[in-house]
């Protein structure tokens, strides 16, 4: 069963197939994808390597995580489902930089 793989604090210059250079001696990459901006098309600075098996998976992890790639420490684990992750990030609220508790009315 593949087995998909988060990697984070990547250089911001790393390619796609860098990535997959980075992690086949440990196993059958299947997949690399590095996760750019919409907007500029630049890279975020986290990726997802999809492998062949999680044994092959399981070492590359072990492997790689806190190694160094560019000058930065790569995290490395297994990918969590989107329902799975924590809440966090950005909010769908908008209050146009004001704040609102501290306006006062002008008589």
């Amino acid at each position: 069963m593949a087995k998909r793989i988060y990697v984070g604090s990547l250089p911001y210059s790393t390619t796609a197939e860098q990535l997959s250079d980075l992690f086949s001696p440990y196993g059958d990459v299947t997949d690399s994808v590095i996760v750019k901006d919409r907007e500029t098309n630049r890279s975020k600075g986290f990726a997802f390597v999809e492998m062949a098996n999680d044994d092959e998976a399981l070492k590359a992890i072990t492997a790689l995580n806190g190694s160094n790639m560019g000058g930065r420490t790569l995290i490395v684990n297994e990918a969590r489902d989107r329902e799975n992750r924590p809440e966090g990030g950005r909010r769908n609220s908008y209050s146009g930089g004001r704040d609102h508790n501290s306006r006062r009315e002008r008589y």
